[in-house]
């Protein structure tokens, strides 16, 4: 018998005038699994997840959510819960009523409303905010009561766009690992739209990286960053990026991590000279200037070097990446 996906994204093109948003997009999800769709601003990634949801019609292809072909069905049809970068919680509620909110549109009884907000409140960290307003709340502890109403309906499916994006840099790292753990425990497959690859990295099984409407590499976060598909990926994952050099026979690409650096001239490395180097606590990245252009190296924190200073370079040979001139893809 064939296995069924939980989700199943088959084909799917949505048109707005004459661009195409999203361009013949498949991809599936299994069990329990935390797919990310990370892509640039205008790649495609949010309208792919509207189509999920019901909130937007795709002009081709088809939705599948547990075998059960989905792609026409009204959003509150779906048994999907989605979780918004605006946290769009009601702001006359309490946060136990804006937890509460889905049972109660399903008329469950009031004891077994309670019984379960008391239960995702705890399991969240909003036990003692319950009887507050959302204006009384933290970034964080909104985007927690958004993920505590979506939760506690049960869904078979959750998607999620850019919700870390409005909290600071802190509380983004926080909140990542509370979504990792709680999508661990409930494994509930998951789809979650992002521009931040850091968030991708971490967060994913697997990662879509789509631009101009298509994917360009649907795989581990590993395999993306290690056996990028193309230049695109090669590129837009990975801070900071890959550095790339024109050659002969197309275009090599390695990343700063795999650019060693000496201060004396060595047999076969390649001079340069310091650009400038920008010191992060815990490392160095030292931007070179060779020939014209500019290689990024990523070096311990105790190598400190001044703007100008001469230094050899060379690449490890294993870690370097050849792309195609003409198709960029990696060959």
């Amino acid at each position: 018998m064939e296995r069924v996906m939980p989700l199943e994204i088959e084909h799917i093109t949505k048109r707005f005038g004459a661009r195409e948003a999203v361009s013949d997009v498949s991809l599936t999800a299994g069990d329990g699994e935390f797919v990310v769709l990370l892509g640039p601003s205008g790649c495609g990634k949010s309208t792919l997840l509207r189509m999920i949801a019901g909130l937007e019609t795709p002009d081709q292809g088809t939705i599948s959510l547990a075998g059960n072909d989905i792609t026409h069905r009204e959003a509150r049809d779906r048994d999907i819960a989605m979780v918004f970068q605006s946290y769009a919680l009601y702001p006359h509620m309490t946060i136990a009523q804006n937890i509460g909110y889905p049972l109660r549109v399903r008329k469950t009884p009031a004891a077994e409303i309670a019984k379960q907000v008391a239960g995702v409140a705890e399991r969240l960290g909003l036990s003692n905010l319950l009887e507050n307003f959302p204006r009384h709340l933290s970034g964080g502890e909104r985007q927690r009561v958004a993920l505590a109403r979506a939760i506690i309906r049960r869904p078979r499916a959750f998607l999620m766009d850019e919700p870390l994006s409005n909290l600071d840099a802190r509380l983004r790292v926080e909140m990542r690992a509370e979504l990792k753990r709680l999508q661990h425990d409930l494994r509930i497959v998951t789809l979650y739209v992002t521009h931040d690859q850091a968030e991708a990295m971490t967060l994913a099984h697997r990662i879509a990286v789509m631009c101009d409407g298509k994917i360009q590499q649907f795989d581990t976060p590993s395999n993306v960053y290690h056996r990028p598909a193309n230049a695109f990926v090669a590129g837009f994952v990975g801070s900071p990026s890959m550095n790339f050099i024109p050659s002969q026979d197309g275009v090599l690409g390695v990343r700063p991590e795999d650019v060693e650096l000496s201060l004396t001239d060595q047999p076969g490395w390649s001079a340069g000279r310091v650009y400038v180097t920008e010191e992060m606590g815990n490392e160095n990245l030292v931007v070179l200037n060779n020939d014209g252009g500019r290689i990024t190296a990523r070096v311990p924190s105790d190598m400190r070097l001044d703007c100008d200073t001469p230094v050899w370079f060379r690449f490890r040979r294993d870690k370097i990446h050849r792309f195609d001139a003409a198709t960029q893809s990696r060959v």
